[in-house]
């Protein structure tokens, strides 16, 4: 069992793992620049899709399916877009705190910018589990349609 009157120890940043963490927030900064173009992007295209799409007569039955999807496609795409957007904004707030912490030797900056890294891996995390949970999911209905359409 440990005394109450132990020393607590405090953790200290050398230089190398400063200038780790430094690059690290450089490099983080950038792919969450170009994470926030990716999703201008699909907003783009979101609405691209819902104008061009939307000149299309829901009566063109040589479409056949893909008609009935039209406004599920641009409702998609800015679904992903909004979904996108969290991880990359919190790979932003850690790259910016964690630059500016520093900078100027901010603790509590350091502490904001390992709490939005840690949002952002738990949000890529749950992510990964949702995925993989709706292919085992699609994996499943489709064994067992093939299974109902045999027999």
């Amino acid at each position: 069992m440990k005394t109450s009157n132990m020393e607590q120890k405090n953790l200290e940043l050398n230089q190398l793992a400063k200038d780790a963490l430094r690059e690290g927030a450089k490099w983080s900064f950038f792919l969450s620049i170009m994470g926030f173009i990716g999703v201008g992007f699909m907003i783009l295209a979101a609405l691209f899709m819902t104008v061009a799409l939307s000149s299309i007569p829901d009566e063109a039955t040589e479409l056949g399916y893909f008609g009935a999807l039209k406004g599920f496609m641009s409702f998609l795409y800015f679904g992903l877009a909004a979904l996108y957007f969290f991880p990359i904004y919190y790979l932003y707030k850690y790259s910016s705190n964690m630059k500016t912490a520093l900078q100027f030797n901010d603790q509590n900056l350091l502490t904001d910018a390992f709490v939005n890294l840690k949002a952002h891996y738990k949000f890529l995390g749950i992510s990964v589990i949702v995925v993989i949970s709706l292919y085992i999911l699609i994996l499943f209905g489709g064994l067992f349609a093939i299974a109902s359409s045999v027999s």
